[in-house]
């Protein structure tokens, strides 16, 4: 009964525009989107095109022992009906590849009432021979995306099936609250906009064992590698992940936004080689959108 209350749960929530989706929030950092929070698709032509930097990568929740401190950039190209097409480029911060992660991607924006809108796409990621961050243990992801506007809050559960190397099935759950300023900052075309947001994530954790099967020889370097004998982790078991906490602070332009966001991240039922603790992340990001 308890999957079935959270099937009903998704079928009356969904995201707001495809800009939404140069963020990555399911794989880089799992922060939400710095854009306005309007629920609105535009059905125009656009390209909105963006770039980021975080203080470490996360991945549905979870870190690898060491920190990887990034930036992207990425670019969307949005149709008049609704569909949009998506690529991104990622660059860890402190190593010598030109290039660690590309994504390439697509999807469909729908938005049936004024409150309820949503998105479907699929991801599919690109990684450098080293595979150093932990999504590199997959490389497709379907993804489903749902919002419902409450008015006190926004409520967005996500879905993620993601298969390659390992398969795993992940749920987010954010409840998050939108205001902006009433006064401007330097004219009467700018403002401030702020997002505060609590969410959960649900999932399996078999990308655990395979990144560290895949990184067995670094993790033995550095005495954490616990796949072995007499090991047994139910990684396929749907379990609690993460719970998480985020305020971001956007300032905002006709055609651009700068969101500098704080997240404070719980990981729970950490299993295997990942012994996750309890960490703030910082991220940076900007972007442009032509019509």
């Amino acid at each position: 009964m308890k999957y079935l209350r959270i099937l009903i749960l998704i079928a009356i929530c969904s995201p707001a525009s495809a800009a939404e989706l140069l963020r990555y929030d399911h794989i880089f950092d799992h922060t939400e989107p710095a854009v306005k929070d309007t629920d609105a698709i535009i059905r125009k032509r656009s390209i909105s095109v963006g770039v980021n930097y975080g203080s470490d990568a996360m991945f549905f929740g979870r870190v690898a022992q060491i920190t990887y401190p990034y930036y992207s950039a990425d670019v969307v190209y949005n149709f008049k009906s609704g569909f949009f097409a998506y690529g991104s480029a990622l660059r860890l911060i402190g190593y010598n590849t030109s290039v660690d992660e590309i994504d390439l991607g697509g999807g469909y924006l729908y938005h049936p009432t004024k409150k309820f809108s949503g998105a479907i796409s699929y991801n599919r990621f690109i990684f450098n021979k080293e595979e150093r961050i932990i999504e590199s243990a997959t490389s497709n992801d379907v993804n489903w995306k749902n919002s419902y506007d409450w008015g006190p809050v926004k409520s967005t559960v996500t879905l993620d099936y993601l298969f390659g190397k390992s398969s795993d099935f992940f749920m987010t759950v954010t409840h998050s609250k939108y205001f902006e300023t009433k006064w401007n900052v330097f004219d009467d075309k700018d403002y401030l906009s702020f997002n505060p947001g609590f969410s959960f994530i649900m999932g399996t954790q078999n990308f655990v064992e395979r990144y560290s099967l895949d990184n067995e020889t670094r993790l033995n370097a550095m005495n954490i590698y616990r796949f072995g004998p007499g090991t047994n982790f139910n990684n396929g078991r749907l379990n609690m992940l993460n719970y998480s906490f985020k305020l971001p602070v956007a300032y905002n332009r006709p055609h651009y936004t700068f969101e500098l966001a704080y997240k404070y991240s719980i990981p729970v039922n950490v299993e295997g080689a990942l012994q996750n603790k309890h960490e703030s992340f910082i991220n940076a990001s900007f972007f442009y959108i032509f019509y």
